[in-house]
């Protein structure tokens, strides 16, 4: 090469390649040859479409959910249903179902397997106000809960109104104490959560059933309910007034204890005696709760008062059955709802909420348990001649003991705030309970077992009973439960405890504990049955006056 062809400037491209000068050690090595591009820089990204698969780059899906189909995926080969690999059954949805069916359905679905969301349009508004309608939600989910609806009916609500005012992407929780919802716009927003904490319980089953309306009247696509509708009939059902004054719940617990005394046994005397120690103890109670004292005290000193009757007919050695007088006061205080409500949570699988309610449960009775075994143990002290193998007859008079457990069930639905419209109905099936446990007795059914299918036969012809009204099934199934309710074996448990015979009364503790279990099973599983096998109160045969007579 000429030394004149040595001065001739060279290109930028063999200057960047050749020049001594350029030190970077990204520099092109000497030899290796560059391909030309287009001039824009090339991709870099390890997720770059890889050189020999241009081809199927058109077929490809574009960027987005990741919830996209597979490529190998098609249409028309899909499936007719798919299980996932852990074994997950498909749940069918039946549309319709009563809304309580239909939300308890979709809240036992995984999520992504959860129908979407039909939209409806309202008129008066654009779109679902979120941070309203999750308000309104939780203060539905508060009465339910204080009025005490099981964990799994309290969520299906919430869950329901959200959908109803359009808010498909929405996560309800509830324990025994807090309530939280949670809505997702979509999978790329963030989420918006509200909460709100149960601080005071009270048993009104009117406003519990008024709330069950109005979540039906939300849910119904031919009522479009709106929100300034829907607070407007909250504000009225927070402000309603109980049905019964307190003299007549002071009257209706006296007659549940003489009604469970003539249950047991007992005769025109024992009833009065237990009605007065069971009215005695009401107004005790009323006095402390008006001085602010924890419900534990409540039930001791409520307690006190039948047990001293009892001991007192002990004393007089008239010839009276002291042990059904105590055993009717029980009745009167044995906390039936709040078990029925604890053990339904536990089988729906709210264990948090189950535990925390049969807690509850277990303060409530070592409280009852606590008032009876001291007047017991200074009515022994003194003389009092019980007797803790006294047999308590069930079959001698059927007739008038099913007549004195439709009046328990009777008192029972007067105690809980109950309807006036839901009384008779309850006091039917509380008949209907004692009957088949009376019978089953007769034919030599253990205890247990004619207590279990007595309340699955509660639990049915509640749920029946609840479809047939659009409302909730407590009021027709916590009431009927009241003549089965274990007042006997409690009561003899705790005197042989009191009389130094701790083995044997643990073991009459232990036959109360499975007939309370029985009891609470039996009502749920008669409640399953009858979602599973009947479809009674659909969607097409509401009543036409809901729609004009407000709540």
């Amino acid at each position: 090469m000429s030394e004149a062809e040595d001065r001739k400037p060279r290109s930028d491209e063999a200057r960047a390649t050749f020049d001594p000068e350029i030190t970077s050690e990204f520099a092109i090595p000497e030899g290796l040859a560059v391909a030309r591009g287009s001039g824009e820089s090339e991709t870099t990204s390890e997720f770059a479409m890889p050189k020999g698969l241009e081809s199927t780059q058109a077929e490809a899906e574009p960027e987005g959910s990741a919830f996209n189909a597979p490529r190998t995926y098609s249409v028309k080969d899909e499936p007719a249903a798919f299980t996932p690999a852990t074994g997950v059954p498909m749940i069918t949805l039946i549309t319709d179902a009563p809304w309580q069916d239909r939300m308890r359905t979709m809240l036992r679905m995984p999520v992504a397997e959860r129908p979407a969301l039909e939209p409806v349009a309202r008129a008066e508004e654009e779109g679902p106000a979120v941070p309203r309608v999750l308000d309104l939600t939780l203060r539905i989910g508060e009465l339910l809960l204080a009025g005490g609806e099981g964990a799994e009916d309290v969520e299906a609500a919430m869950f329901a109104v959200c959908r109803s005012y359009g808010l498909d992407r929405c996560e309800p929780t509830v324990t025994f104490t807090l309530l939280s919802i949670t809505y997702q716009p979509s999978l790329v927003e963030d989420p918006v959560t509200a909460s709100r904490t149960v601080r005071r319980r009270g048993t009104d089953y009117t406003r519990l059933a008024a709330v069950f309306r109005l979540v039906d009247d939300i849910t119904d696509p031919e009522t479009h309910l709106s929100l300034e509708e829907a607070y407007r009939r909250l504000a009225e059902i927070r402000r309603n007034r109980h049905p019964y004054p307190g003299w007549a719940l002071t009257l209706a617990s006296g007659g549940l204890a003489g009604a469970a005394s003539v249950l047991v046994g007992g005769d025109a005397i024992v009833f009065v005696a237990a009605a007065l120690g069971a009215m005695l103890g009401d107004r005790l109670a009323w006095l402390l709760a008006g001085r602010g004292l924890p419900e534990f005290y409540q039930f001791t000193v409520a307690a006190m008062p039948p047990a001293a009757i009892g001991v007192a007919f002990a004393l007089a050695d008239v010839d009276v059955k002291a042990s059904a007088v105590v055993t009717g006061g029980l009745f009167a205080l044995l906390p039936g709802r709040a078990l029925v409500a604890g053990v339904q949570d536990g089988l729906t699988g709210y264990y948090i909420t189950a535990s925390a309610r049969l807690l509850e449960v277990m303060y409530f009775f070592v409280a009852i348990v606590i008032g009876v075994l001291t007047v017991l143990y200074f009515g022994v002290q003194v003389g009092g001649e019980l007797n803790p193998d006294a047999a308590l007859s069930i079959q001698s008079r059927p007739v008038l003991q099913i007549l004195a457990s439709m009046v328990l069930s009777l008192t029972f639905a007067v105690l809980l705030q109950q309807e006036r419209s839901t009384v008779l109905w309850v006091t039917l099936n509380g008949g209907v309970a004692w009957s088949v446990y009376g019978a089953l007795h007769t034919a030599n059914f253990s205890p247990v077992a004619a207590t279990a299918v007595a309340a699955g036969l509660v639990g049915l012809f509640g749920q029946l009973l609840a479809r047939y009204q659009f409302a909730s099934a407590l009021p027709f199934t916590t009431a009927a439960i009241g003549p089965l309710l274990p007042g006997s074996a409690t009561y003899f448990g705790l005197l042989s405890i009191a009389q130094s015979e701790v083995d044997k009364g643990l073991v009459s503790l232990a036959k109360a504990v499975s007939l309370a279990m029985a009891i609470a099973i039996g009502v749920n599983l008669g409640a399953e049955i009858s979602r599973l096998t009947l479809r009674i109160g659909s969607a097409g045969k509401r009543r036409a006056a809901k729609r004009t007579r407000g709540f």
